[in-house]
């Protein structure tokens, strides 16, 4: 349950600007598709990746850390991961049962995405479902519990010599397209109203510099 009054404060710390922009950058937000790293490696790509679900839409990521950490770089990510919210599981081995069982139960289907099924491309897959994009490491790609588990397959074309994109052009490509077509759909995508309350909050609070103690202030003041 948001404080309206404590948010109609935190608000005047803001310009109209802002506040636009947030509530505009909602709308167009969703949790209809979501993305799963699968223990990846160089953290320039997990960054990427991040980076491309905030300008596609994309609230949540789902970090599968097996083998190794995910870490996001500032620096690749450009803030983007401030906006998003971001799920790690890296408790024990079974992490990416955790994360998938999870997912599924939220109603999702989970689809590997792998240039070693031809069962669906990319131009004919259906957006209509509830999905979880699932990337894998570099060079190996998802593990073979993923692709055990997986509910399908989604593959991008290629017609060059080479057979596989690096993770983070791979997750570019797909995420344009099917958001693109998610979109001109009659599918309901959007965030609902309390979702977009909730992640409006959030945001104005990151946005000010020492909000906790402007916080705390503000509460003495109710005393």
């Amino acid at each position: 349950m948001i404080d309206e009054k404590l948010l109609n404060y935190f608000e005047s710390f803001l310009t109209d600007n802002r506040k636009q922009l947030f509530k505009n950058v909602l709308e167009n937000r969703t949790r209809h598709f979501t993305v799963v790293l699968e223990d990846i490696f160089q953290s320039h790509n997990a960054s990427a990746v991040v980076r491309t679900c905030d300008i596609f839409g994309v609230q949540d990521v789902h970090a599968i850390e097996n083998k190794y950490n995910n870490k996001v770089s500032r620096h690749v990510a450009k803030g983007s991961q401030k906006w998003l919210n971001q799920y790690r599981y890296r408790n024990d081995g079974d992490n990416t049962k955790t994360c998938l069982d999870g997912l599924k139960r939220e109603g999702y289907q989970i689809v590997a995405t792998t240039p070693h099924n031809d069962s669906c491309l990319l131009q004919d897959f259906d957006v209509s479902k509830k999905t979880a994009f699932v990337f894998g490491v570099e060079a190996e790609g998802v593990s073979d519990y993923v692709i055990e588990n997986a509910d399908g397959f989604l593959k991008i074309p290629m017609v060059g010599f080479t057979e596989s994109l690096n993770i983070s052009v791979a997750a570019a490509i797909i995420l344009q397209d099917v958001t693109t077509k998610l979109r001109n759909s009659e599918s309901n995508w959007k965030l609902s109203k309390e979702e977009k309350e909730v992640l409006y909050f959030d945001w104005v609070k990151k946005t000010i510099k020492n909000v906790d103690k402007i916080e705390a202030h503000y509460q003495q003041n109710l005393k």
